[in-house]
């Protein structure tokens, strides 16, 4: 619940250490993909925190303006998984330092690799994966859901090998209010983790389906192709977004084009995974994203990974850029703050290849204005 103080805190939070970013020159990329249309105002850039020698891939924003980032272990010497941000620009480990120590194993109530963060009514959801260095699955994958009110855990979820198979990794996650429901992507080997968080069940769908698979592309990130260890990697399915009213599921994978959708009431209840196939919708061809997120209006905001830009679809299906930069190297996951202010990390992936050291690199969180309800989209 928002409460005036909150509201306080979040403004002079973001007044001391938000900083607008001057336009400098655009730039587009040859693409294989629809041409996109740019917005006719364009937000300016305004930096929220940055992060020397840490990368970070989540953001969230909790309704009182409380925001949490998280930063996987892809390397040695990772000093926390989840932190606060604090009102005077810096920031905690949270909930506490004793999270977020690792002693090179799973152990009860430690993170072992955190991917994302979700901030969802007065909870923090934390994903972890489990996979350190992306060097496949140590102990079990896990879903915490903290208590903001106490910051004491609330509830956790783990998932066996048949849900999180030992190359898996479970990348985000959305929470389906009506049917008590999580819905996870897994990017490792593509797939979509359906989770009853009241029974704690979980079951892996559309394991075999294209539409949770890498697609055969090279992407072209900062004018070069995107390449691991000189091989065009497939990373799988990764986005996930729920509509606003949650009637309908939307993912996308990482290396791909087309973005795909169902209604959530399949979701429901028992799953026959035929006629979840059979109800997939194909909802055309998007840029390559990472994250995803709708806004109150059904536009879907998703990372544009190919023009370092952040682009949108319409609820008409029509596809816009909302801001190009090219100081937006990889945008990746995407929260929506009480301001109407999408806030988003830079994870400088195609910079930091797994176990490097990224000391001398800088990671950013930057935040751009949403049109108002009143603007043409």
């Amino acid at each position: 619940m928002k409460s005036l103080f909150g509201l306080i805190l979040t403004s002079l939070f973001f007044f001391s250490c938000s900083s607008v970013i001057k336009k400098t020159q655009r730039y587009d990329v040859d693409k294989k993909t629809v041409g996109l249309l740019p917005t006719e105002k364009e937000p300016e850039l305004r930096k929220v925190a940055e992060f020397r020698g840490l990368q970070v891939t989540g953001v969230t924003v909790a309704p009182d303006g409380r925001m949490f980032a998280n930063f996987p272990r892809w390397r040695k010497n990772l000093p926390f998984s989840v932190v606060e941000l604090t009102p005077d620009g810096n920031y905690t480990p949270y909930p506490n330092k004793e999270w977020n120590h690792w002693n090179g194993r799973p152990e009860k109530h430690k993170f072992t690799c955190v991917q994302s963060v979700i901030a969802h009514g007065n909870s923090l959801f934390v994903l972890d994966p489990a996979s350190p260095n992306m060097e496949g699955v140590v102990g079990r994958p896990m879903l915490y859901e903290f208590d903001l009110t106490t910051n004491k855990l609330a509830h956790s979820w783990s998932f066996d090998s048949s849900v999180a198979p030992k190359k898996s990794y479970l990348n985000d996650v959305r929470i389906d209010d009506a049917a008590n429901k999580a819905y996870i992507t897994d990017s490792g080997l593509g797939g979509i983790v359906v989770l009853d968080m009241g029974s704690g069940s979980a079951l892996r769908v559309l394991d075999h389906h294209p539409s949770t698979k890498s697609e055969s592309v090279v992407l072209t990130v900062e004018k070069k192709p995107f390449l691991v260890k000189g091989a065009a990697p497939k990373i799988h399915s990764d986005g996930i977004a729920l509509d606003p009213d949650q009637n309908r599921l939307f993912w996308h994978a990482l290396t791909g084009y087309h973005l795909y959708s169902i209604p959530t009431v399949l979701l429901h209840g028992e799953i026959d995974e035929a006629k979840l196939e059979e109800k997939i919708s194909n909802m055309g061809v998007t840029p390559a994203p990472d994250g995803m997120i709708f806004d109150k209006n059904g536009n879907l905001y998703m990372a544009d990974l190919e023009r370092n830009a952040v682009s949108y679809r319409t609820p008409s299906g029509e596809m816009k850029i909302l801001i190009q930069d090219e100081r937006i190297k990889w945008a990746d996951s995407f929260t929506i703050d009480q301001d109407n202010n999408l806030i988003f990390t830079d994870s400088l992936l195609q910079q930091t290849p797994i176990g490097e050291s990224v000391d001398n690199l800088t990671f950013t969180i930057y935040k751009v204005s949403l049109p108002t309800e009143r603007e043409e989209l």
